[in-house]
């Protein structure tokens, strides 16, 4: 799919004096997305805050975009086809390019379900700027999870274009990183994505011990 042509014109991109390199001297650490990925129940958002729960005592500045957070408002327009669902994880792309601008850790958790969708992002932040997690689980378990009865209600045809049910997923090829939520703790699991983010050279300063 290639990009629309855009309906703003006569725009220009305005460079501020507060640059990335600056913001990032002053947050201690580099501005990066995290890009949680796997079935609904899988743990996402679990993990996510869980992960920006430590970097928060470590001092350092984050965001979580969850997914359902997110179609509440920026994305309350779109629906759950192919086409809306890359616009929305398209929206979410640019959302998360302005904030590692800012030097911010970005951390997402969206099903987003197709391939082309989060390599797009990556391409479209950068790929150092870019780490994707596969957050890993059996569907059984996912649906053991499910407390608002939304798979139920997918299997029975309430619910239509369900990711796992009615609608596919597509697992990454080369994750920077796989967390499997029906073998390993909540706590296993932030520890390794804290710990991948300090391999990388995410923190650039000690703060916050």
């Amino acid at each position: 799919m290639t990009n629309k042509p855009s309906k703003s014109q006569n725009t220009v991109w305005h460079h501020a004096t507060v640059t990335r390199e600056r913001h990032e001297q002053l947050n201690g650490h580099r501005g990066i997305v995290v890009w949680f990925t796997g079935l609904s129940g899988a743990g996402k958002s679990t993990i996510a805050h869980e992960v920006e729960e430590r970097l928060h005592r470590l001092g350092c500045r984050t965001f979580v975009f969850d997914g359902d957070n997110v179609r509440h408002g920026l994305c309350s327009d779109l629906g759950f086809s192919v086409e809306d669902r890359t616009e929305n994880i398209r929206r979410i792309g640019e959302m998360t390019k302005l904030f590692v601008g800012a030097g911010v850790i970005a951390l997402t958790a969206f099903i987003s379900p197709y391939r082309r969708d989060r390599e797009r992002v990556r391409q479209l932040v950068g790929d150092k700027d870019f780490i994707e997690v596969y957050t890993r689980c059996p569907i059984e378990i996912c649906e053991s999870r499910d407390t608002k009865g939304l798979y139920q209600r997918a299997r029975a045809g309430e619910i239509q274009d369900f990711t796992g049910i009615s609608s596919p997923y597509e697992p990454p090829e080369q994750p920077e990183l796989i967390i499997d939520t029906s073998l390993e703790s909540l706590e296993r699991c932030a520890e390794r994505v804290v710990v991948l983010l300090q391999q990388r050279g995410v923190m650039i300063t000690p703060k916050g011990n």
